[in-house]
């Protein structure tokens, strides 16, 4: 059984669409990191980064110790490994759909990130800020435009066959509007983004999401938690 530290955040969907794509068991602990939850000491032995998701395995492959993990990419990798599924083995394939879920994780997650305090939650709109934000995010969405173009005949997922490096990207594409994108300007993303959105398991996975914790706005003392932290909001080394 997976225990996964969750919070519906696109960082959080991604694991939550893994899990309900393979079925694998697992069940929910709330991280609620507008509250604080993740600057708990038990969450932090898990994640140092005080970030969520992040995953205990009490049966790894190993038969072994529990495994715990942190760090969405990380967490993905593993479970593909674990299962077999939506990770390929052959050395090609593999570094394909692993260069992706990489690009995802150091290009459209952090810049769609910065667009979206930039523009939806700094007290202060910096129009510079927003500018530079909403520009990457647009020069992103072609990148992975171009490349979903490419794949449109050998399965028209990022690397082909649908992977991991789908559901990692998926969630980022979500809030598109926010993010000041116009999905009619990508065709191919466009294309994919709508049959991603198609699937069962996506669906559930949001859904699971909303009952958690149903859309609202972040209120003023939410931001401080989120917002305001430094070296020190992780408390004193022991």
């Amino acid at each position: 059984m997976i225990e996964l530290f969750y919070w519906p955040t696109p960082n959080g969907h991604k694991v939550t669409i893994f899990l309900e794509e393979t079925g694998l068991p697992y069940e929910i602990r709330r991280v609620d990191i507008s509250a604080g939850d993740q600057f708990k000491p038990d969450f932090l032995k898990i994640a140092p980064n005080n970030r969520m998701p992040a995953i205990i395995d009490h049966a790894p492959a190993d038969g072994g110790e529990p495994v715990a993990m942190f760090e969405s990419g990380a967490i993905l990798t593993y479970l593909g490994e674990k299962t077999g599924k939506f990770l390929p083995t052959s050395l090609r394939q593999k570094y394909d759909v692993l260069q992706w879920l990489f690009w995802q994780m150091g290009g459209l997650g952090p810049m769609a990130g910065q667009n979206h305090h930039f523009s939806q939650y700094a007290p202060e709109k910096l129009p510079y800020a927003i500018d530079r934000y909403v520009k990457e995010t647009n020069r992103l969405y072609g990148v992975l435009d171009r490349q979903l173009a490419k794949t449109r005949e050998s399965g028209g997922f990022v690397a082909g066959a649908y992977s991991i490096a789908d559901m990692a990207s998926y969630p980022w594409i979500v809030p598109w509007t926010l993010q000041g994108q116009n999905l009619d300007d990508f065709p191919d993303l466009r294309r994919w983004f709508e049959a991603i959105r198609a699937r069962p398991a996506v669906q559930r996975a949001y859904e699971i999401g909303d009952r958690i914790r149903p859309p609202t706005p972040l209120t003023e003392e939410a931001k401080k938690v989120l917002f305001g932290q430094t070296a020190g909001s992780v408390g004193p080394k022991e």
